[in-house]
């Protein structure tokens, strides 16, 4: 059996989304966050840069939440995350499950988290962000999610982004994201997941 590490308000939940879709358990090890809402050192006895999501299976561990989401689509033998190999939509799925982490996460974070802190988002910050927004936007285009009405891998790597925006009220300007989230949080997946380890985003 798989066995998870996860962070409270972390990453992890996408892991336990895409573990509850595919029908499959894990021996999951908690982790609570520090006073300063840091990961705990313990994390560091499991991997080297003491981060989370992290899962062992058959002597392996793996980080990166994309690189875990495809490693279980590839043990499961599960195509139903991805388009259909051989058509255009496969490879924008690709980019845009990349992209999360890759382009998206530096910039978001420079706007979540001077507003976690309560303080102003820089204007430059803001600007950044809704040039990234507009673009998620496009890529939603009619949804309600990126590749229609279920849950690919890009869906769920993106939706860890998504609920923190949400939660601190940094999506107002941009309605089809906050729609985009509503659907999100419809998914059998999302909510299997965040019943058992709790939101994604901390509460107020």
């Amino acid at each position: 059996m798989i066995t998870l590490h996860a962070l409270k308000y972390s990453r992890a939940t996408r892991v336990l989304w895409m573990l509850a879709d595919l029908g499959q358990p894990c021996h999951r090890v908690d982790y609570d966050r520090t006073d300063s809402f840091r990961a705990p050192e313990a994390l560091k006895r499991v991997h080297p840069l003491g981060k989370s999501p992290v899962i062992e299976d058959d002597g392996e561990t793996i980080a990166e939440s994309a690189t875990i989401l495809r490693y279980l689509a590839a043990k499961y033998g599960d195509d139903s995350h991805t388009p259909p190999g051989d058509t255009p939509a496969y490879w924008q799925h690709e980019a845009l499950l990349d992209y999360v982490e890759a382009s998206l996460a530096e910039v978001a974070l420079q706007a979540i988290l001077p507003a976690f802190q309560g303080e102003q988002v820089p204007p430059e910050a803001r600007a950044a962000l809704n040039r990234h927004l507009d673009f998620i936007m496009q890529a939603i285009d009619e949804g309600p999610l990126l590749f229609g009405d279920r849950a690919m891998l890009a869906d769920i790597q993106l939706s860890y982004i998504v609920a923190l925006l949400e939660r601190l009220n940094l999506l107002t300007d941009h309605p089809a994201i906050a729609a985009y989230w509503d659907a999100l949080q419809e998914q059998p997946g999302y909510i299997a997941a965040t019943k058992a380890a709790g939101p994604m985003a901390p509460p107020a």
